[in-house]
């Protein structure tokens, strides 16, 4: 039997994000944040700071993410490699 569907918490300004998107390029994220709801641990984990965060590939986006407690898979940010992480660092730090 298939485990159930994380829910996915997806903040306001990344939601926006998506809107704004071309798209192909939105079905892609789409299809990669149902990837992560079905199962949380297909990403890879951040081998550094800031730790528990996990990232999803999707083209040359990324999709960073945490596995809250409870079946809550939250999403930290989204956008292309060459600067998430350290966009990923900065919001992270801004909430600490």
């Amino acid at each position: 039997m298939p485990s159930p569907k994380q829910k996915i918490k997806i903040p306001d300004s990344v939601a926006t994000l998506i809107r704004k998107m071309h798209p192909k390029l939105k079905r892609k994220i789409r299809a990669g944040l149902e990837e992560i709801s079905a199962d949380p641990h297909s990403g890879k984990a951040l081998r550094e700071e800031p730790a528990g965060l996990m990232t999803f590939r999707v083209s040359s986006f990324r999709i960073v993410y945490r596995i809250a407690k409870g079946p809550v898979v939250e999403i930290v940010a989204i956008g292309p490699r060459k600067r998430i992480y350290e966009e990923t660092y900065r919001l992270v730090k801004k909430d600490t």
